[in-house]
């Protein structure tokens, strides 16, 4: 995926314009996925506590032996964690179960 377009934004963060979703996968097949895809030259990926694979996205990610500064990590909060506190807990959890030590990029998954 070398050459994939990528968008700047107004804080310089460079965001890859191509990812990999990683809805409707369990995280077997997350796993599988994400470290083919990061394998090829993906580097985004996105998933959702909702699409129940966080963990499997996770081992991808570590599986696929690309140093995680080089990928773009993207969840979400639920709708029904709305609030402050619920968001910070949500977000903790995510990323437990990620096995990250950061998310690149931390979505509201509905309003």
């Amino acid at each position: 995926m070398s050459g994939t377009p990528v968008h700047t934004l107004n804080d310089g963060a460079r965001l890859p314009a191509v990812g990999l979703g990683t809805y409707p996968l369990d995280d077997a097949a997350a796993e599988e996925a994400v470290a083919g895809a990061l394998e090829l030259g993906y580097r985004l990926v996105d998933t959702a506590l909702n699409y129940g694979n966080e963990t499997g996205t996770g081992r991808g990610i570590i599986r696929s032996g690309v140093p995680r500064e080089e990928v773009v990590v993207t969840t979400k909060v639920p709708g029904r964690h709305q609030g402050y506190e619920e968001t910070l807990a949500s977000f903790e959890e995510s990323r437990a179960r990620l096995g990250v030590e950061y998310v690149d990029l931390y979505l509201i998954h509905w309003p």
